[in-house]
């Protein structure tokens, strides 16, 4: 069985190799590798060194050295054929069983060609409209000529009647990329001169054929990898010549530089102008389903009018592309070129190879092209995308041997999130006790790539410092979903809990204390409390209780929905306080009113109770995010004061795992209301009202009684621990 060279490297490059050595020694990282005892001969001191970016071992004790499926047959005494099939199931890339699956193809003379007819209108914005990917009929050219003549002329496509019954929408490979926009202003007519056809320097015989590596020749076998090469620069080359897709970009705030650095490029108007460039590569262009054929049999090219987003393997070589629509009306907004023999985009993230290019140690998966290109432009390495599926347990098990934690930002909307739980799931097979997973929502709807350009790239590394961990996110998640007020809301939850747990490694703490610490939320509401205590301890002691407040609202803003004076006044019984006949009768009518706010002579902390409360129904969920719409909308001088202390409060509770400040804000607005009380009291003394007097003295009394039994009845709570 002959197996084709490229699928052993995918092999090679995708297998876990720390993984594979780990089961019979033990590795260290040292530095940017992992060092120990060598497996193959006995020896005290570690000399035995893996390199997980390049995926070798070598051992300077006794010189030995290789790869994955030397290891695997050298060590583990399997065969050849053994250990390929042992890292396909590993990979789960399949290994053909047929040999003509390889990267090589049959180039054949160029097809006969017909020109352009004479006084060819160009395309206008609205063919590019419905140009490609439409979910309606104009999708295909005689629709088009039949909607408005002005479009396209059809004899330009020698017989165009010929491509009746393109193939459906479903057929693209269409990738489910976040949403973002393109100034329409920036997309105009004028570009497009071509009717679909290459322009001038691409079709005359001259030196620049060379340049992009097209070969007259025909009488040798042709490579799928250099025919992707070729492709490449064809389609970077265009983004120069085409000055409308090249603004997309700079609209976007990517520099020249960034251009080079991930080869984008622009795929042009036309149904063929692969054919036209590649006129011996046809069979390679359809091997590689960038040219498809249509029910009539007509040939066509899957990407058109899009910017192209090159896709590499670990090896930096071009394996497919992506291309986004320059009109956001058009469906589907990112196509991927589908799988081929050198692409399989379950086992391929984009970036990654640029990302080890720039030796990134801290690793980010995120959802989109924009997303990766915009963080490495800020300097920040390490940030990858999967090709339009979810990432998968290898690929996560792989980032997380090159960093122990990992980082998942996904948008924050439901479908984002959802993407973000069934990255979760995935990956606690892998989620061995040294590893860690976190989950990283950024505020107001931003992207990391809208993020960084509102914000700039410090702000974007606070935030992915400030991740939530793992253990965090999955109590706020679940909590979102059950009634967390019934028990059998909790039980629901903790049920749940249970469920994703077992799949967490054989003999993995972390199991139990994920357990315990959920448990603890649920019934233990002491435990948090006294968490945050020892966190706002931590922060700043010297803070007066207003200011601790404050920012446990800004940390906990719906606490407000239910407003914490009046469920005092209501559970404490002083709205229902028995005044003796004689005082009732001269009493006021609001005399048992509940403070408010106002009452407190309180201005920063009635500006923050006040703001959230106009704002609450439009808060994100993500507790830093929420905080941020908050101060943004506070008084300038205030939101000054407050935005100092906010960051580190956050990440002092974060630190400690704490969500919920229920108990803490309950204490704190009680000392508010008794102090505030005793100031009444005061006031009531230099100035004699007998009547008022009675009732303050009456209330202060009893919402002492009611503070005291509160706080015994919390102490004498036993969270007991289950595993």
């Amino acid at each position: 069985m002959s197996i084709p060279n490229h699928i052993l490297e995918q092999l090679n490059s995708q297998a876990d190799l720390i993984s594979i050595i780990g089961r019979h020694t033990t590795l260290k990282r040292a530095g940017n590798e992992y060092k120990g005892c060598c497996p193959f001969h006995g020896e005290k001191s570690p000399s035995f060194y893996v390199n997980p970016q390049k995926n070798i071992y070598h051992c300077f004790g006794c010189g030995v050295g290789g790869n994955a499926i030397s290891f695997l047959r050298d060590y583990e005494s399997l065969t050849f054929i053994e250990a390929v099939n042992e890292l396909s199931k590993q990979t789960g890339i399949e290994v053909p069983k047929e040999e003509q699956q390889n990267v090589s193809y049959q180039r054949g003379a160029p097809k006969p060609i017909a020109p352009p007819a004479a006084n060819v209108p160009g395309p206008t914005i609205e063919h590019s409209k419905v140009n490609q990917g439409s979910t309606n009929q104009d999708s295909h050219p005689n629709n088009i000529a039949q909607n408005d003549q002005s479009y396209i002329d059809q004899s330009s496509y020698d017989d165009a009647q010929g491509y009746d019954n393109f193939p459906p929408l479903d057929t693209y490979e269409s990738a489910p990329y976040s949403m973002d926009s393109y100034p329409s202003e920036l997309y105009s007519s004028n570009h497009a001169d071509d009717g679909g056809y290459p322009p001038v320097w691409l079709t005359e015989t001259d030196a620049g054929m060379d340049s992009i590596g097209i070969d007259q020749t025909s009488d040798q076998d042709g490579n799928l990898y250099d025919l992707l090469e070729q492709i490449q620069q064809f389609y970077q080359r265009n983004l120069h010549t085409h000055p409308h897709a090249k603004q997309y970009f700079l609209s976007r705030g990517l520099t020249e530089e960034t251009f080079e650095t991930f080869g984008l490029g622009y795929a042009p108007f036309g149904w063929q102008h692969l054919e036209h460039q590649f006129p011996q590569d046809i069979e390679g262009l359809k091997a590689l389903g960038l040219v498809r054929q249509s029910e009539s049999g007509r040939d066509y090219d899957l990407l058109r009018d899009r910017v192209i987003f090159p896709i590499r393997d670990n090896q930096g070589r071009t394996i497919g592309f992506g291309g986004r629509a320059l009109d956001d009306e058009i469906k589907p907004k990112y196509i991927n070129s589908s799988d081929s023999p050198v692409f399989h985009k379950q086992h391929v993230l984009y970036g990654y190879y640029e990302s080890r290019q720039q030796r990134a140690n801290d690793w980010l998966v995120v959802e989109g092209y924009m997303d990766v290109i915009a963080l490495y432009q800020a300097g920040i390495y390490g940030a990858v995308a999967s090709m339009g599926t979810a990432i998968n347990e290898s690929q996560i098990s792989r980032l997380l041997t090159l960093n122990p934690t990992l980082t998942l930002s996904f948008d924050g909307d439901s479908a984002g999130q959802k993407a973000a739980w069934r990255t979760l799931e995935v990956a606690l097979p892998v989620l061995a006790d040294d590893k860690e997973l976190r989950f990283l929502t950024l505020p107001n709807n931003h992207d990391p790539d809208t993020f960084i350009k509102s914000h700039g790239s410090d702000a974007m590394r606070e935030q992915i410092s400030q991740a939530m961990p793992l253990s965090q996110y999955i109590f706020a998640y679940l909590s979102e979903r059950y009634d967390m007020s019934l028990a059998e809301g909790k039980a629901k939850l903790m049920s749940q809990v249970r469920s994703l747990t077992t799949a967490l490694p054989k003999g993995s703490s972390f199991r139990y204390l994920l357990n315990n610490d959920i448990y603890q939320k649920l019934g233990g509401r002491r435990s948090q409390n006294v968490e945050a205590k020892d966190a706002l301890l931590d922060f700043d002691g010297d803070m007066t209780i207003s200011q601790q407040l404050q920012l446990c609202f800004l940390f906990q803003p719906r606490a407000l929905i239910d407003d914490p004076i009046e469920s005092i006044w209501q559970q404490s019984g002083l709205t229902r306080l028995q005044l003796p006949a004689h005082i009732q009768k001269k009493a006021a009518s609001d005399a048992l009113r509940a403070i408010a706010w106002e009452d407190l002579q309180d201005a920063a902390l009635l500006n923050v109770v006040t703001t959230i409360k106009r704002c609450i129904k439009y808060l994100p969920t993500d507790a830093n995010a929420a905080a941020h719409f908050v101060l943004s909308n506070l008084d300038q001088s205030h939101q000054v004061t407050l935005s100092s202390s906010w960051g580190g409060f956050y990440r002092a509770l974060t630190a400690r795992n704490v969500l919920s400040l229920d108990d803490l804000i309950e204490e704190l607005v009680s000392s508010l209301l008794e102090r505030n009380i005793k100031k009444k009291m005061q006031e009531l003394i230099k100035n004699p009202d007998h009547i008022k007097q009675a009732i303050v003295r009456m209330q202060a009394q009893h919402l002492s009684n009611w503070l005291r039994a509160q706080h015994a009845e919390r102490s004498s709570q036993m969270v007991t621990v289950q595993s």
